[in-house]
């Protein structure tokens, strides 16, 4: 860890909120670079993702979290128990509603786990993109009475409108500090894990109705042969159910050379290289309500 630069700011900014309302597009579209897999599938964020940007001025390491749901299951215990221990974790909280959508349940029981932290909370109102300003005024005069919020900034991850305006107002509130991580990092996940999500991210894509909340993935060998500039991935991909695997297998196979075929574009561009990757299917039965398979796969402690 460096010391502090005279002024140099850092901190810790937790991106909270409901399930698919943009957290893991918002933390890529900020670090630049594709760290946390993104679906139109609910609860893809399983894990705390943190993302590291660093300027002359600042670092500033955001944390994805989990969507706040109802859990059915342990690994949504899991889930839910991460995204609300940041909050007495971090130094700013991003609070994210999807704009589009209605007020709902959820997001007041969120904005309701506000009450007494120190943090300053800001409400972003995303996808903004698909809002007519009148829409965008009637959706933020929904929600600016849950909190007395920092700053209400209408946002769209997606297209980046307004995310320097909300990077400067953290800077405002980040306090001076030292520089974590080294100015080029831009994950503290290890190499495994990103892996390990870019394949998920394929099978979340390409897979319907319960399939893709009982998969994990998990990398088993990353060899690398450098007089070919190629890396050799090895991963098991675990479902609950007999009739999932054939799913994911599909007829001939072809499922799941299709999701080897993207995934390994991805890879790619993440690993620099060439990549020779090998795929298994596997049944590990209700693995999402199992303490030894949990922690096996990374999602405990």
């Amino acid at each position: 860890m460096k010391g502090s630069k005279q002024g140099f700011k850092s901190g810790f900014v937790s991106l909270l909120g409901r399930t698919n309302v943009g957290k893991s597009t918002l933390l890529n579209a900020f670090i630049g670079e594709k760290i946390a897999i993104t679906t139109t599938k609910p609860q893809t964020t399983r894990n705390r993702i943190p993302g590291i940007l660093t300027t002359e001025e600042a670092q500033i390491i955001f944390i994805d979290t989990p969507g706040i749901h109802k859990p059915k299951h342990k690994l949504g215990r899991y889930m839910v128990n991460i995204a609300r221990a940041t909050l007495s974790e971090v130094d700013i909280i991003l609070f994210i509603v999807d704009a589009t959508k209605p007020l709902g349940r959820g997001d007041r029981f969120i904005a309701g786990l506000f009450s007494g932290i120190k943090p300053p909370v800001f409400l972003l109102l995303n996808k903004i993109d698909l809002l007519s300003p009148a829409e965008l005024a009637s959706a933020r005069k929904q929600y600016e009475g849950l909190f007395d919020f920092t700053n209400i900034i209408p946002v769209s991850a997606l297209t980046g409108e307004n995310l320097l305006p909300l990077q400067e107002q953290i800077l405002r509130h980040l306090p001076v500090g030292p520089q974590y991580y080294p100015k080029d990092m831009i994950t503290d996940q290890p190499e495994r894990f990103i892996v390990a999500e870019l394949v998920r991210e394929k099978i979340l894509h390409l897979t319907r109705e319960e399939v893709p909340h009982s998969i994990a993935v998990e990398v088993l060998e990353m060899k690398e042969r450098e007089d070919r500039n190629l890396m050799l991935v090895q991963a098991n991909i675990y479902v609950e159910r007999d009739s999932q695997k054939g799913i994911v297998i599909g007829q001939g196979g072809r499922m799941l050379k299709e999701i080897g075929k993207n995934a390994r574009a991805d890879l790619e561009g993440f690993l620099g290289c060439r990549v020779f990757l090998e795929l298994w299917v596997k049944v590990k039965k209700d693995w999402r309500d199992s303490p030894g398979a949990l922690r096996s796969l990374g999602y405990s402690g």
